[in-house]
């Protein structure tokens, strides 16, 4: 579209990049069994298979979760509140980063272009070139628009996730209590807020605060 396929190739090498490397890593850390087996009489080499089918497996499973999150897809084949803690790990990240890899539908190719905006404007500065990018020159305005794109994401699953955590509206809906109960609540407001829809099932989410306020999460970064 732009007449420049190098350009093409250089955002279609990061998507890659982060795509394979989220993979591996949940590959890696879910074909270990899970931290509470270790130690005890049972086989460690089938992996962590707590929340998966076994006509799957823990590859199938490590993809899929990895896929759905790149994208704005939602659809899972086995529990992400199940996986281990780098497992459960790399959705959230994937998701944050506001599923540029391959993308959601539009918001990959944007939130791609909008990191690009952003690396371009700082390896100018650090090199003390005036920022380019396909020939436009980045001046003050597409920085602050970039920047603004970048802050309301992060803003809206925190201030959510804050309230969520201190009152009991919140917390009485959680399946987990400490850093993985915290971790269901920030996934949460995180896939309302990037469309996605996944879940860390702990999470008993069908309630009134719930549902009202991951819906105003969802239309808060859908607005803006």
């Amino acid at each position: 579209m732009a007449g420049d396929q190098r350009q093409g190739w250089a955002l279609f090498g990061a998507m890659a990049v982060l795509f394979l490397a989220g993979a591996a890593t949940t590959y890696w850390a879910e074909a270990g069994a899970g931290p509470a087996l270790h130690g005890l009489a049972v086989d460690q080499a089938v992996g962590n298979l707590e929340g998966k089918e076994v006509r799957f497996g823990v590859a199938a499973s490590a993809l899929y979760a990895t896929v759905t999150t790149d994208a704005s897809c939602g659809a899972v084949n086995s529990m992400h509140d199940s996986f281990t803690p780098l497992g459960g790990m790399v959705p959230l990240v994937n998701m944050k980063l506001g599923e540029v890899v391959f993308g959601g539908v539009g918001a990959g190719l944007y939130g791609i272009l909008v990191f690009a905006l952003l690396a371009v404007f700082i390896s100018g500065l650090m090199v003390g070139r005036t920022p380019e990018y396909l020939g436009k020159k980045i001046e003050a305005r597409e920085m602050k628009l970039a920047v603004l794109f970048v802050l309301i994401f992060p803003a809206t699953v925190l201030v959510f996730a804050a309230w969520a955590a201190v009152v009991p509206l919140g917390t009485d809906a959680l399946g987990n209590g400490g850093p993985h109960g915290l971790t269901e609540i920030l996934y949460a407001y995180t896939s309302a807020a990037a469309n996605n829809g996944s879940a860390f099932a702990g999470l008993g989410a069908n309630t009134p605060f719930w549902n009202t306020t991951l819906g105003v999460a969802m239309l808060s970064v859908a607005s803006a």
